[in-house]
């Protein structure tokens, strides 16, 4: 099970600069020239689901990647409830960096495109805090999130 961090503070502030105002933003969390992802060992998993009451199985999936310290509970709600793309089909997710790149990439472009962050370097930081709170499970963005961000 990973560490809890409580009240660790946050180093985020917002300035002038030559281009205009941006965030500029600190790594907590993560190494520079270390992508989150390489950081942990990953394995491939089943994710079987069944009926309670029946025993039958009301969905399945094999072979889908997480972090081996993601417990199973975890792994099967995010399969079946955030991967997108129809069960089967060759287009359907299969691992969490797909689901976490999707959300991930999309707010740091739109924040890149919108000035958001003061210089692309701190795009960068916030990419790779913001992957590794995730994979990490130390917050979580509501389904609706999961549901239409980074879908078209």
């Amino acid at each position: 099970m990973s560490d809890t961090v409580i009240n660790r503070p946050i180093k985020i502030k917002a300035h002038n600069t030559v281009k205009g105002k941006g965030l500029t933003i600190e790594r907590i969390y993560t190494t520079e020239g270390v992508h989150p992802y390489d950081e942990v060992k990953w394995e491939r998993r089943d994710v079987v689901q069944a009926n309670w009451k029946t025993g039958e199985t009301v969905f399945e999936q094999h072979g889908v990647e997480y972090p081996d310290f993601w417990s199973v509970n975890a792994s099967t709600i995010v399969t079946t409830k955030y991967f997108r793309g129809a069960v089967g089909a060759e287009n359907r997710e299969w691992s969490l960096k797909q689901v976490i790149d999707r959300v991930v990439l999309t707010y740091t472009k739109a924040g890149k495109e919108f000035g958001y962050f003061a210089t692309d370097n701190d795009a960068t930081i916030f990419e790779h805090e913001l992957t590794h709170m995730l994979m990490h499970q130390i917050f979580s963005f509501n389904s609706p999130v999961w549901f239409n961000v980074g879908t078209q």
